[in-house]
């Protein structure tokens, strides 16, 4: 039975990992490691 509600709901889109990392935030659902990854394709700037 798939969870309803809580981390594990929601996974990366790009490894599929579930659980703690995932940045939701603008409805990227990305884990940490695929973000960084993905940060500079999607438009996003390090500074500093």
């Amino acid at each position: 039975m798939p969870k309803k509600f809580g981390r594990g709901t929601r996974v990366c889109r790009k490894c599929g990992r579930a659980g703690v990392g995932i940045i939701r935030k603008y409805g990227l659902y990305y884990c940490r490691q695929c973000f960084r990854e993905e940060a500079k394709k999607i438009g996003f700037k390090k500074y500093s």
